[in-house]
């Protein structure tokens, strides 16, 4: 709820808030750290096994 009072405007923090609070960027983040670590792995391994040939 938005109130004035005495000229000023008080919001209340859930009104004020527009972010997420799930800590769904923190997932969001692991998940990419870890398909990028696998993929770079993978890149690494193959080249490794092609060029040892």
């Amino acid at each position: 709820m938005t109130e004035e009072k005495d000229e000023s405007i008080h919001i209340e923090d859930d009104d004020a808030t527009a972010a997420s609070k799930e800590g769904v960027v923190r997932w969001v983040l692991l998940i990419s750290l870890l398909a990028a670590i696998l993929i770079l792995s993978v890149i690494w391994i193959a080249g490794a096994l092609f060029s040892a040939g």
